[in-house]
């Protein structure tokens, strides 16, 4: 999996999933952007652990279509080009439909809709506008088994997940003819700074035995997956959903 000469935005990409991803790229040879929304001290630390040539950290919040437009510009004013996108950014957040103040449900509902989905798809569009013009392009979403198996404690985030993987395989289908490629890899649970509050309590041994191997994935491993699908070769699976949860649920 060599991307020496490929440009790769990642969102979210400062920390957890996202920082893996974006260290993967660098070091098979990409220059690689990272996408932050507020924490710019963890992005510029990010930042100087990639390797190789040059690399960028943009801030923006994707759920502002705006800010998704200017972000594209930086990325094509610097570098010329956008190869591969990755959206990895995403919030996960409680919220239980028996217990919560209807106030309380909308707000977390609305904004997981607006980072995860809304803002998945600003950062297609403008990312898609400039793969037409250089003649093609990747595109992997960062979804979740949750999609599938549902989230009982935070149903906006599997909504939101499930959308991501309805969103990939529409773009799959419309973009083909452009030469642009778009899969969905789908974790279970890694472990993250945003996991590590339910890993560390007495419910995390109940998570890992949820996996046959008896443990969660490591961020390097989501990595490995998205750089397989970016790679050369991989084509044909557009539109792919990919399974990346050590086997803790299975579908057919």
């Amino acid at each position: 999996m060599n991307f020496k000469g490929k440009v790769v935005l990642v969102t979210g990409g400062s920390k957890g999933i996202g920082k893996s991803i974006a260290v993967a790229f660098a070091g098979a040879g990409a220059s690689v952007v990272i996408n932050y929304n507020s924490d710019e001290k963890t992005a510029q630390e990010t930042l100087q652990t990639l390797n190789g040539g040059m690399h960028l950290k943009v801030k923006a919040d994707i759920s502002k279509i705006d800010e998704v437009g200017k972000m594209v510009d930086t990325i094509i004013r610097q570098f010329g080009r956008l190869d591969i996108l990755v959206n990895n950014a995403g919030i996960f957040k409680h919220h239980l439909i028996e217990e919560d103040p209807v106030e309380v449900w909308q707000k977390v509902w609305s904004r997981t809709i607006e980072v995860n989905l809304t803002g998945t798809a600003n950062v297609c569009y403008y990312a898609v506008r400039q793969m037409i013009d250089q003649g093609g392009g990747k595109i992997i979403n960062i979804t979740s088994r949750g999609a599938f198996r549902g989230e009982p404690e935070s149903p906006g985030y599997g909504a939101s997940k499930a959308g991501m993987n309805s969103l990939s395989q529409s773009l799959a289908v419309a973009l083909a003819p452009y030469n642009i490629f778009v899969f969905a890899i789908a974790p279970g649970w890694v472990e993250t700074d945003m996991t590590r509050q339910f890993l560390d309590e007495p419910e995390g041994e109940a998570i890992r035995l949820q996996s046959p191997l008896r443990r969660t994935a490591k961020p390097e491993e989501i990595a490995y997956a998205t750089l397989m699908v970016a790679g050369d070769g991989s084509e044909y699976m557009t539109g792919a959903i990919i399974d990346v949860n050590g086997g803790s649920y299975l579908r057919s």
